[in-house]
């Protein structure tokens, strides 16, 4: 039996790859106006998207610690070998989480066969760590192969955002008022990267256009063998901006394997429609 392979909802997969490579994915929560939604189960990414640009707010939770307990227990009965692949611990309390339960599971069930990975990526970035694992699971890898070629792997993903409004970002928590509006009135965009699992500014730039040749720049100075590799492009309900933004690796790096997606809704909450970003494994750690 291959090792099952479990995440949770950050990793914004599209349906049909968990499907594919049978990924159980833990829905992180989004509310609004006190309403309990799971993220891609209850609420779909454009319904909230459509939501925000007409003036809503949403906030995320993390997986309660019973659903952790729940899916470990499931597993823990069933005599499956499993790795948990868990979001970035300095973006979430859900990777803490799941090592409760698992303590927990394992006290009444030490039969529990559970090995736990913080990958300290997210999105789609994340989602392209846990594809990759979950073939290496079909391919019949042991679970120690599956778990030193993750954590290489995930290692080297490097993870570039940028967002069309930043008033998402401040509701989150992560920019002060004042520089949101400053930001929004000089058409600033922001460009930010994951370093040791933290979501950090690294440049600042005025509109899109110029964004998107400067997340170009970066992919040239940071990307390893960037045509033969598969690239991940996730965007705010905006297809248009990752078409653009496709279009224009191609053009530079002559890339042709992509993995394009909507953000799911526990990172577009905070990151709000219009984001884009790409993912690509560098030739450094981040």
């Amino acid at each position: 039996m291959s090792v099952k392979i479990i995440t949770d909802s950050a990793s914004d997969l599209p349906r049909e790859a968990t499907k594919r490579y049978h990924i159980d994915v833990i829905p992180l929560l989004v509310y609004q106006n006190g309403e309990e939604f799971l993220d891609g189960v209850t609420l779909q990414s454009e319904t909230m998207f459509q939501a925000m640009r007409a003036g809503k707010s949403f906030q995320t939770a993390q997986p309660s610690l019973g659903t952790f307990v729940e899916t470990f227990t499931r597993y823990a009965e069933n005599g499956e070998s499993c790795i948990y692949l868990a979001f970035s611990s300095k973006l979430s309390g859900t990777f803490q989480t799941a090592v409760m339960a698992r303590d927990q599971v394992k006290e009444s069930h030490p039969q529990l066969d559970l090995d736990l990975l913080d990958t300290r990526c997210a999105s789609v970035g994340f989602g392209m760590v846990v594809l990759k694992a979950a073939q290496w699971a079909q391919e019949g890898k042991s679970k120690e192969e599956i778990l030193s070629l993750t954590r290489d792997y995930a290692a080297h993903m490097a993870h570039i955002f940028t967002v069309d409004n930043l008033e998402h970002l401040f509701r989150g928590g992560r920019l002060s008022r004042t520089a949101a509006l400053v930001g929004d009135l000089l058409n600033v965009k922001p460009l930010l990267h994951i370093r040791e699992g933290k979501l950090v500014p690294f440049d600042k730039i005025r509109g899109r256009k110029k964004a998107i040749r400067r997340i170009i720049e970066e992919m040239g100075k940071r990307g390893d063998d960037l045509k033969s590799q598969r690239i991940g492009i996730c965007h705010g309900d905006d297809p248009e901006g990752a078409d653009m933004l496709k279009s224009a690796i191609q053009e530079a790096y002559g890339c042709e394997d992509f993995f394009v997606h909507i953000i799911g809704c526990a990172i577009g909450a905070h990151a709000g429609p219009g984001t884009l970003s790409v993912f690509f494994r560098s030739r450094e750690t981040n």
